[in-house]
């Protein structure tokens, strides 16, 4: 699943091609996942942001109230201006008054897709209740300890549950706990080991932005290409192989019904 770098990526691109634009024509599959597309129609697109794993697309409609078209690319899910609108496992497309037409392909239509007044996320509960932005000034290392202590949940499976920190999924968790020297697994995380965390999350997610995100399968950039970061990875996937940090081979186990690698000796 793209996570906060893969998104981040995808968001920067389409900045500059989206804002100024007015959506003219729209179409959508009829899957209550994503028939709300077509609602955007006639707005002009005023800023693209992203929020944990979601891309936002602030609206002004017709009648001049401020909307936002929300997507989330679930597993699979593609913004590309270079695909056709009838092409297979189109899920929506939207054409701009330019003529450039912005395509959602989702093979596995996991995605979603959602238009809403501004700042209404009732009906998108997980985004309603993320947590801080990793590199915002909210996220700090003792807020990060105080958010753990609050339950004796697994230490990866709290940092995919998107309340303690927003956008981190199973390839950046595993990154980062690797970085920080904790194990998945690890109920309790004291203070010291909270700021080593905060720290890792922030560098692992900076490496997967600076190489333009993870291609492990389906992601790609909004040109088509796929992401260089996986060949920077140095925990996620790479069970069997000797740990860059101290030599042990990488352990592969699943943590909470989620895949899951880490070094056996170096993450107490």
């Amino acid at each position: 699943m793209p996570e906060l770098p893969e998104v981040e990526t995808i968001r920067v691109a389409l900045d500059p091609l989206l804002v100024g634009r007015t959506v003219v024509d729209a179409e959508a599959h009829p899957s209550a996942k994503f028939a709300s597309a077509p609602a955007a129609l006639g707005s002009t697109i005023t800023g693209v942001r992203r929020r944990g794993k979601y891309l936002l697309a602030d609206l002004r409609t017709p009648d001049d109230t401020a909307a936002e078209l929300v997507v989330h690319l679930g597993m699979t899910g593609q913004l590309r201006p270079d695909l056709a609108p009838d092409g297979p496992h189109v899920r929506a497309w939207w054409q701009m008054d330019d003529g450039a037409t912005l395509v959602f392909r989702d093979i596995r239509r996991f995605g979603r897709i959602a238009v809403v007044a501004a700042g209404d996320h009732r009906s998108l509960p997980t985004l309603a209740a993320l947590g801080p932005e990793p590199f915002s000034d909210a996220f700090t290392p003792d807020g990060l300890w105080r958010a753990l202590a609050r339950s004796t949940t697994r230490v990866k499976t709290q940092l995919l549950g998107q309340r303690v920190v927003a956008g981190v999924g199973n390839i950046y968790a595993d990154e980062a706990l690797w970085r920080a020297g904790i194990a998945p697994a690890t109920r309790r995380v004291g203070r010291d080991r909270a700021t080593r965390l905060h720290g890792a999350v922030r560098d692992a997610l900076a490496v997967g932005l600076a190489n333009g995100g993870t291609t492990l399968r389906d992601y790609r950039t909004v040109s088509g290409e796929p992401g260089r970061n996986q060949s920077a990875l140095a925990c996620y996937g790479r069970g069997g192989l000797p740990c860059a940090r101290c030599g042990a081979v990488l352990r592969r186990s699943v943590v909470d019904g989620r895949g899951t690698t880490s070094c056996p000796r170096c993450q107490h």
